[in-house]
């Protein structure tokens, strides 16, 4: 059977439409469509819809219409997906619209923080919950009752590590991983030595916090933490000088300032967080001490001190006594560094 001259020129017709069609939708599915140089990320925020991903993608797409083809005929602009997601130079239309359906991870860290102003501003940096929404949720009272926290104190609960969110993650959300992985880091066996220094976990955390602040040497903590495990056992004060410095610096609101010298004047603030005037632990952590300082804490050198101060021949360490008359020779050692070194505060 021969086909006739008009068939032909029907079937060639057809296929050269055919042929036109893939042409372009190969074009709409594969060629470059991102306005970018290099790799970045863009965010939906939560409850966006279509026409809000629009004014966010349009700085970043050079043809329009070939996204919307595409994201149309994949029924996106009906399954708007918030979170943080990649684009990539030469990503086609059909690459971008498989990308807004693949929420990437965020590699969230802290450390360091001092209070939970400070570390409400690090996380919203880097996931969507602003300041307010995360500080509501961290000191709620019925989550905060309901854990064995208060607003002074709940700063234990974060331990500083590297952990993995998704950008659009609540801050309640946030705020119960974070007291999993608490409940995670408090084993039997950590729960156990607290116990047998007659602490609760977050009063191991709060002591913690002012070993971290006095030295940034693993290996003298636990002799520091020792110290003032003695003072307590003794029915002694603390006085420490990193707990001063924390009530001048709420005293003032100014918590940007540096103090390197505790002068006779800062130790008569009235504040629960000076351990000059007050008995016992601060109120909660002065800061947020990593898990070494923590675990120095638990795990204490077998030592009889009850006094150190900064060295001035090893320094980052310190010089312990066992004496009132020891410490003072090694004290007048480090005021007499401090005053030829010009540190006046």
């Amino acid at each position: 059977m021969t086909l006739s001259a008009k068939t032909k020129k029907i079937l060639y017709a057809l296929v050269a439409l055919g042929i036109l069609i893939l042409g372009v939708l190969w074009f709409k599915f594969f060629t470059n469509n991102t306005q970018s140089k290099d790799e970045f990320y863009v965010t939906i925020p939560t409850g966006s819809d279509y026409q809000q991903v629009q004014k966010i993608l349009k700085p970043y797409v050079k043809n329009w219409s070939d996204f919307e083809f595409i994201a149309k005929l994949r029924k996106y602009p009906e399954h708007v997906k918030s979170g943080k997601f990649v684009f990539k130079n030469g990503m086609s239309a059909f690459e971008q619209v498989s990308s807004l359906r693949k929420n990437v991870p965020v590699k969230l860290a802290f450390n360091n923080q001092e209070r939970l102003e400070n570390l409400v501003e690090r996380l919203s940096a880097q996931i969507e919950p602003d300041t307010t929404k995360l500080l509501q949720s961290f000191r709620d009272s019925v989550f905060l009752k309901k854990n064995g926290f208060t607003k002074e104190n709940v700063l234990a609960m974060f331990l500083p590590n590297s952990y993995e969110f998704y950008w659009n993650t609540s801050a309640q959300k946030f705020r119960d991983k974070m007291l999993e992985e608490y409940k995670k880091f408090w084993t039997k066996e950590r729960v156990e030595k607290a116990q047998k220094l007659g602490l609760t976990p977050t009063e191991v955390i709060t002591l913690a916090s002012i070993v971290h602040k006095e030295s940034v040497k693993k290996d003298e903590r636990p002799k520091i933490a020792k110290v003032y495990l003695n003072r307590m056992e003794q029915g002694m004060p603390l006085q420490a000088d990193p707990t001063v410095i924390y009530a001048v610096k709420q005293k003032t609101n100014d918590f940007n300032q540096v103090i390197k010298r505790v002068l006779p004047q800062y130790l008569q603030t009235n504040s629960p967080y000076n351990t000059y005037n007050n008995l016992g632990l601060p109120p909660g952590p002065i800061a947020m001490p990593d898990i070494d300082a923590i675990d120095a804490v638990l795990n204490p050198d077998n030592n009889d001190y009850i006094y150190f101060c900064a060295s001035t021949e090893r320094f980052g360490y310190h010089d312990f006594a066992s004496t009132y008359e020891q410490h003072q020779v090694n004290a007048k050692k480090y005021y007499d560094w401090l005053n030829r070194s010009g540190i006046s505060k």
